[in-house]
């Protein structure tokens, strides 16, 4: 199985502004989770695909793999499979599997990674896999940043949105709160389909495009991820990442 990841990044971001380059611990959020992706066995390569040049500029400084891309894109699938298809144009080797790790999650381990591939290797069906964790914390839970997640049964995903899902207004406390971590493994010819389908309605309410999937009648699997981690979407999310990642046993391996 042909795996790569690729990490979209822009510095555009409404709610923090050059986000990508901010620096967690002297190195840029970016840097972290290049490194950190870089670790897992299971990928053939990483790659960053930016349409910045400082971003671009200090991937290559590191001697990372970085594609420029266009500024035009409104999603980050659609930033992914243009990196995608100039990756295949590059190397001449069509791919299998696309993992799309969002340039906010610092804290990525290389086990994340390698945990959300395996359904792929056991279900012929599986397109798409997105990675989901435990909300600790009743703050974190309504937190319109922090993208929740429903599940049936078989870890089929039902519903997704920046609202707490399931409701807790009924008076009861011990509801499963589950959130999103965007490390996302679709399959190379997926992507494609996928970035072709219009957006949906529900799709724009949330802003949330694995939503675009479920409307379409077609199944996302979800994989329960046991590591602690966190997104970043402000400046004090990044002040929170930074102390949750001193002492991390990843973090010695590529800062001196």
């Amino acid at each position: 199985m042909k795996a790569i990841a690729i990490i979209p990044a822009r510095m555009d971001s409404s709610r923090f502004p050059g986000k990508p380059m901010s620096e967690i611990h002297g190195i840029p959020m970016i840097g972290h989770c290049y490194y950190r992706a870089k670790m897992c066995k299971d990928l053939q390569d990483v790659y960053v695909a930016t349409c910045d040049d400082e971003i671009y500029n200090y991937i290559e400084s590191i001697g990372g793999n970085a594609i420029m891309t266009l500024s035009t894109h409104e999603r980050a699938t659609d930033r992914t499979a243009e990196a995608m298809i100039k990756v295949e144009a590059m190397t001449g080797n069509k791919l299998d599997i696309v993992v799309m790790i969002q340039g906010d999650e610092p804290m990525i381990t290389p086990d994340m990674i390698t945990r959300a591939l395996i359904p792929f290797a056991y279900d012929d069906k599986v397109n798409v896999v997105n990675l989901m964790a435990k909300i600790e914390s009743t703050a974190e839970f309504e937190d319109p940043n922090e993208v929740k997640v429903v599940v049936d049964k078989k870890s089929t995903a039902i519903y997704f949105s920046r609202e707490p899902i399931p409701s807790r207004k009924k008076g009861l406390d011990d509801v499963p709160m589950l959130k999103q971590v965007c490390v996302i493994p679709f399959k190379r010819d997926y992507l494609l389909k996928f970035n072709e389908m219009e957006e949906t309605n529900l799709e724009r309410i949330e802003s949330i495009d694995m939503l675009r999937i479920i409307e379409n009648g077609e199944n996302i699997h979800m994989v329960m991820s046991e590591i602690d981690t966190y997104s970043v979407d402000t400046k004090s999310d990044r002040d929170n990442v930074e102390n949750k990642m001193i002492g991390d046993h990843l973090l010695s391996k590529y800062t001196l």
